[in-house]
């Protein structure tokens, strides 16, 4: 960047900075958020012997124009940009202008300024001559003066105000009295003279600095605003004003072109500014108007992201909220196999392409708007998963009733049971909403249930972007992986669960990781000479992709280690998968010297699992110890139960869904391994990246979950995926960091390199249109299932006919093509009253609706006030995964009334509840079996002395990590003291833990 003497314009940088001419490179500290060029305007308060700057349209060094054209000029607030270096160097400078205090305040300077100016190395101006003494006295002198100062001043602005071009070709200059002569002489095309007997005297010629050479010798005038280069001066008129003795000024001049300075006129007694005003008040009325509107369109990247915004947010919500239209509405009929998309309207689409282009003009732009940025993928989030709260009456998946019937049951109770349901063994998101709910005196959750989707995407956007924070990357490759988060969600974790809440818990667990423990230290070792040690000695010594922690408080980092201990255990407390994610994280960030904690946190942690599971969940795992071992270690066999499983036997149309489900998985692991590839050619290697892919696929070892492992798996490798996604589009590293590249690479070792201002321009297209297709195929992956998964009205009322007669005990028969297990009722159920009503046993049904033997036959073995219901989320279960035909639903109720067996005792267009007709004289309903087990919970000899271990290890454990962030060498000796206790209390503990385990299974 140029820097000329003075002080001029001076372009800082926040890395390395060219500087043109003789001037030496200058280093700045690395500034990571140092994005768009964003200039400052400083004023000095007095001028002093150093000469003030010019503005931006000062001479360029090495005789280069200041126009902008050149590569030593600065136009419009942009750094000049070099053909051979990457596009965003220029977009990530921050220039710093200096005004001289003669300028910013609205007058020309005097004399004596002048000649300072010019003595700086400036460019010569227009002064203002210091007039002598007359005879009219000191008063009138001073009246004089001033009047004639406010004139010129007056002029001048409107000179300025009229900036366009002429008709001839020549730029309007400033409008000066005899008083004020101009640096550059200009010769004046007719004007009608001014009505006073004595016009102004002619400057002298100078023909080294006539108009056609100002733009090549690089001057201007700054008569408070610089004008644009390449354009002649206007004519410059002077008011009438009456003969007085001229005073000569000083002679200024220039630093490369000397002009011979021009004639100055003492003050006229009495001014008439008038006729020269009032042609240039005329003309600009019009430019004005015209001035406005250029304005309004120059400053179009300003509003217009805001507005496209705003239009399509409108537009979404009339599309999906109005009663059903040609391009309007929803009719949920309308829906088939494909889901939701096919029942969308045109303008929905629209609405979303609209937010998405509004999102990429402010990505585009040189500065980085956060919070604009922050509010149009908030508003994307609000238009793609809030479709089904929009849509539905109902909240929508109907494993989100049962929850809501835990949290009812311990607001009810104030306890859990394990024996209800094994996700009561992990009670921490129930009973937090249970307390919420009864301190708030929330009766019904229907509002929560509904809102839950779009609420939790939302609170994930903020631990990401913290993430997206401590990354090496350009701010169009942060936001863009932002989006991709928010575009690539479609696998429905986030509805009111244990996992959508921990998930949360989860990226703030990272985001604490990556900030306040990140930890990036160059490497100082030598590289081998061969083999793998030489490819991993590379990857170690390529440039870090994250940023270290600085500057962080003792105080700070012992709070956030407490928050960070809290939130692992509150994910214990309320979730099976989500600790594991977590201690794998935290191990990988050791293994690869990520975080500057100490292996003493990962046994720490590891050990509450486990205690977890071993006393808390007892209940639960005694009497299943092969359903929760059993699958370990069967990868394939895990892999196919969460693929290939759920695409056989499907519908033809929502097969496709499926396979879109997929394709979305593989274009982004693709993207994934794209960027990391091209990242690593720019020589960065992003280590935290990777292990946030890679981690959760270990998973795929425990056990298939349910057939949703897979599900789980790619909910959690979705931020690191979506990072490296984006930098398949943008690699580069920030324009203010050392190691600035173009936005493509050699092909093939040639040296061909694309246009860098092109290339900026392909990537932004590229990412855009991929974003587009995410978000069109997020509405087909995400609301493919809405056929069943959306819960009707008809549905709940059926329920809720259950709960009113459930005393003192009911029994809910479900329909499903295979008995097994792993089949979850696809009804809103478990909504009430968990501990009363039993959905635990199943109805075998055929594809042919008149074969409904087993059905009833299944409902005879039950006892009173147990209820066959067919719903329609069931039956669009059947069709749409088990391939029974279109009609099935209406034939097999058909024949349930037909039968002289069983008798309906509830219907509406979307349920039927059907019951035996004749029980046994006698047979009383029975009563509910109780949740809380009578002798207690199992436990072993050695479960007290595991106890005591589990509290010596865990104080221990903890005691070393709080010292330890005082620093590496700080009491050493009381560490060591503390490591003695706890190796031996954790081997104990950890001891009792296997103990209880085999010998609970041994005897239950």
């Amino acid at each position: 960047m140029r820097q000329p003497d003075g002080d001029g314009v001076r372009m800082v940088s926040g890395g390395s900075s060219d500087v043109r001419g003789d001037k030496e490179e200058s280093e700045v500290p690395f500034d990571p958020d140092a994005t768009g060029v964003i200039p400052r305007l400083t004023f000095d308060e007095e001028p002093s012997g150093r000469g003030p700057g010019p503005s931006s349209g000062e001479p360029a060094g090495d005789g280069a124009p200041a126009d902008g054209n050149g590569d030593g000029g600065v136009s419009d607030g942009e750094a000049p940009v070099d053909d051979a270096d990457d596009d965003e160097r220029a977009a990530d400078q921050t220039a710093t202008f200096r005004i001289p205090s003669a300028l910013h305040i609205g007058r020309p300077p005097t004399v004596k300024e002048a000649a300072e100016l010019s003595a700086a190395g400036t460019v010569s101006m227009p002064v203002l001559s210091e007039p002598e003494t007359s005879g009219d006295g000191p008063a009138a002198e001073d009246d004089t003066a001033a009047e004639a100062a406010e004139a010129t001043r007056a002029v001048s602005r409107t000179s300025i105000a009229l900036g366009a071009d002429t008709p001839g070709g020549a730029q309007a200059e400033d409008v000066s009295s005899a008083a004020a002569p101009v640096a550059e002489p200009a010769p004046k095309p007719e004007a009608k003279p001014a009505p006073t007997p004595a016009p102004a005297p002619a400057p002298a010629p100078a023909p080294a600095a006539t108009p056609e050479r100002a733009p090549e010798s690089g001057a201007a005038t700054a008569s408070g605003a610089a004008t644009a280069s390449g354009a002649a001066s206007a004519p410059t008129v002077a008011p009438a004003v009456a003969p007085e003795p001229a005073v000569e000024p000083e002679p200024v001049v220039e630093p490369e072109t000397a002009a011979a300075p021009a004639p100055a006129a003492a003050p006229a007694p009495e001014p008439a500014p008038v006729p020269v005003a009032a042609p240039p008040k005329r003309a600009g009325a019009a430019g004005g108007v015209m001035g406005r509107i250029g304005a309004l369109v120059a400053s179009a990247p300003k509003w217009l992201p805001v507005l496209l915004v705003l239009e399509g947010l409108v537009m979404y919500v009339l599309a999906l909220k109005v009663p059903p239209g040609p391009f309007r509405g929803v009719d949920p009929a309308d829906i088939d196999g494909l889901g939701l998309i096919s029942a969308l309207p045109a303008t929905a689409f629209l609405a979303i392409l609209i937010m998405i282009v509004s999102f990429f003009v402010t990505v585009a732009q040189s500065t980085d708007r956060k919070f604009l940025l922050l509010f149009q993928i908030a508003a994307i989030t609000f238009a793609l998963h809030g479709a089904g709260a929009l849509v539905a009456s109902e909240p929508r998946f109907p494993t989100a009733y049962i929850h809501a019937g835990f949290v009812e049951f311990i607001s009810r109770t104030g306890e859990s049971a394990i024996s209800i349901d094994a996700r009561m063994g992990w009670p921490g998101f129930f009973a937090l909403f249970a307390f919420v709910t009864k301190a708030a005196g929330i009766q019904d959750m229907t509002t929560i249930l509904q809102w839950t989707p779009l609420l939790s995407n939302l609170l994930y956007l903020l631990p990401f972007v913290l993430i997206l924070r401590q990354v090496v990357a350009t701010t169009r490759a942060r936001w863009f992986a932002a989006l991709l988060f928010v575009l690539v969600q479609w696998i429905g974790q986030d509805y009111f669960s244990p996992q959508g809440f921990t998930f949360a818990l989860y990226l703030a667990w990272v985001a604490i990781l990556l900030r306040w423990f990140g930890r990036v230290e160059p490497r100082t070792k030598p590289i081998p000479p061969k083999g793998l040690r030489r490819l991993i000695g590379r990857l170690d010594a390529m440039t870090p992709g994250e940023l270290a922690n600085t500057g962080t408080f003792r105080a700070d980092k012992l709070l956030m280690f407490m928050l960070l201990v809290a939130l692992f255990l509150a994910s214990v407390a309320s979730h099976q998968i989500t600790p594991f994610m977590m201690l794998g994280v935290l191990t990988a960030f050791l293994i690869f010297k990520r975080t500057s904690l100490t292996w003493a946190l990962p046994f720490f942690l590891g050990l509450a699992v486990l205690a977890w599971i071993s006393y808390m969940t007892v209940g639960f795992w005694s009497s299943q110890i092969d359903a929760i071992f059993g699958g370990l270690g069967n990868i394939l066999q895990n892999l196919r139960s969460n693929t290939g499983d759920r695409i056989e036997g499907s519908d033809p149309a929502h097969a496709r869904v499926l396979q879109a489900r997929l394709g979305i998985l593989v274009v982004i692991l693709s993207l994934a391994a794209t960027g990391l590839v091209r990242r690593l050619r720019r020589g960065v290697f992003d280590r935290s990246a990777l292990i946030l892919l890679c981690v959760p696929v270990l998973a795929l070892g425990l056990q298939s979950y349910g057939g949703e492992i897979g599900l789980r798996i790619y909910m959690f490798a979705l931020p690191g995926a979506c990072l490296l996604a984006a930098y398949a589009f943008f690699p580069n590293l920030p324009a203010d960091s050392a190691d600035v590249r173009e936005e493509t690479v050699p092909l093939r070792r040639r040296n061909v390199r694309f246009n860098p201002q092109l290339t900026k321009k392909l990537s932004v297209v590229l990412a855009a249109c991929f974003a587009v297709l995410f978000a069109f195929a997020f509405l087909m992956a995400r609301y493919g299932n809405e056929k069943f998964e959306r819960v009707t009205t008809g549905e709940v009322e059926a329920l809720h006919h259950v709960y009113a007669n459930d005393k003192p005990s009911a029994r809910v028969l479900y329909l499903v093509p295979k008995l097994g297990p792993e089949v979850t009722p696809t009804m809103p159920w478990g909504e009430r009253d968990v501990e009363i009503v039993s959905f635990n046993v199943q109805a075998l049904v055929h594809k042919d609706p008149t074969q409904i033997a087993d059905a009833v036959k299944a409902l005879q073995e039950q006892p009173r006030n147990s209820y066959l219901m067919v719903s329609r989320g069931q039956v669009s279960y059947l069709q749409l995964n088990e391939g029974y035909p279109a009609d099935w639903g209406e034939r097999f109720r058909a024949a349930l009334d037909a039968s002289p067996d069983l008798k309906r005792v509830y219907s509406n267009p979307d349920a039927a509840l059907y019951t035996w007709k004749k029980f046994v004289r006698g047979t009383e309903t029975p009563e509910p079996r109780p949740y809380k087990t009578p002798r207690g919970e199992p436990t072993s000899p050695w479960t007290p002395v595991g106890i005591a271990a589990l509290g010596l290890t865990w104080a221990t454990l903890f005691g070393y990590e709080v010292i330890r962030l005082n620093g590496p060498n700080r009491a050493r000796k009381a560490r060591r003291r503390l490591l003695y206790l706890a190796i031996p209390s954790f081997v104990v503990a950890f001891a009792v833990i296997i103990e209880r385990f085999l010998y609970i299974a041994a005897n239950n």
